[in-house]
């Protein structure tokens, strides 16, 4: 089959691998029919993640048809549509039994990471039975790509560790798929202000569209400023990062107001800097996470009934072996206008 090859930092190639098989009887192999790229993948290339390593095949996102299953998968049988979720879970563990699905000591975040991803032709889903969502028939399948990683991953990391509740003033610093999902989901809770924090007009001209209340271009280096004038100067109840650069981080820091919550979502490549001098006697609560994808089957069910309509995320269309191109069309965001690219096989 074919597949995307991480060989290093900025080295990538779409080249001939074998097609997976099963390993354990908890497995299945999927044929991949659409798949996306992820900001994660992007600090994958970057050489942020060193425990990729040469000849990983990279992503964990998408959906598929099952090609093939272990004689203990039963939830699933060949010809089945399903999700693929981002985090891969035994339902055994204790932390399974918790809900921390991220933390499971068998899988979690292991696609596309640890063992080869969905940028490929075909996968295999460890644990299949519990790390795969059935598809009914006539759903549209490019908007159920984003149940894989971005909207639990806004949800849980952005949303529900920041406690955003009816009422409050939230900013989301960056507007790229995740920061929009956040975006999305946080009006569940109908907060009073939404402002989203970006350096590109157009990302902001679609926040507004998605619920923004305020938006600010944070390339003039006034969005504290900003913010403060926006809340009478007592800075937000929650601060949700989603972009995963020093800059930024420290940026919730500053606008964040006393009693509130900084959520962190982004992933970091580099260690930032907490001021505590100034955090210490503010009661602010701050918050990391990986996402467990436990509130995958509710947003399955808030897409299907088009409470919510991610399929607004995508901007772009390539077929699988156009990778190389939706990589560099992915990476040159502003540029291109660029949200969530789709990857048909």
């Amino acid at each position: 089959m074919k597949a995307l090859v991480y060989h290093g930092p900025d080295k990538k190639a779409w080249e001939e691998k074998p097609k997976p098989v099963i390993k354990e009887t908890t497995d299945a192999v999927v044929k991949i029919l659409k798949t996306t790229i992820c900001g994660t993948d992007l600090h994958i290339m970057k050489g942020d993640l060193p425990a990729v390593t040469d000849g990983r095949i990279i992503g964990h996102e998408g959906v598929g048809i099952v090609e093939e299953v272990g004689s203990s998968v039963s939830n699933f049988k060949k010809g089945d549509h399903v999700i693929i979720s981002c985090i891969t879970s035994c339902g055994k563990c204790e932390y399974c039994k918790k809900g921390m699905y991220s933390h499971c000591v068998n899988g979690g975040w292991i696609l596309g990471y640890l063992i080869d991803g969905t940028q490929a032709e075909y996968v295999r889903i460890p644990y299949a039975d519990n790390s795969l969502y059935p598809i009914p028939a006539g759903s549209d399948e490019e908007a159920l790509v984003m149940l894989s990683d971005i909207l639990p991953t806004g949800f849980e990391c952005g949303v529900l560790n920041g406690q955003v509740k009816p009422g409050d003033t939230i900013a989301i610093i960056g507007a790229g798929p995740v920061g929009l999902a956040a975006l999305l989901t946080s009006q569940f809770f109908t907060p009073a202000e939404i402002i989203v924090i970006d350096m590109d007009d157009n990302r902001l001209e679609v926040a507004k569209t998605f619920g923004a209340t305020q938006t600010i271009n944070s390339s003039d280096g006034k969005a504290v400023e900003k913010v403060m004038q926006l809340t009478n100067n007592k800075g937000v109840d929650v601060a949700i990062e989603a972009v995963g650069v020093p800059p930024t981080f420290e940026l919730c820091q500053e606008i964040i107001g006393a009693g509130g919550h900084i959520a962190n979502i982004g992933v970091h490549g580099r260690s930032v800097t907490l001021h505590m001098e100034t955090l210490w006697s503010k009661n602010v609560t701050i918050t990391t996470r990986l996402v467990d994808t436990v509130t995958t089957p509710m947003l399955f069910k808030t897409v299907q009934s088009k409470k919510i309509q991610p399929k607004q995320l995508i901007t772009h269309h390539f077929r699988l072996d156009q990778i190389i191109e939706a990589y560099d069309t992915f990476g040159n965001a502003a540029k291109e206008k660029a949200l969530k690219v789709i990857l048909t096989s």
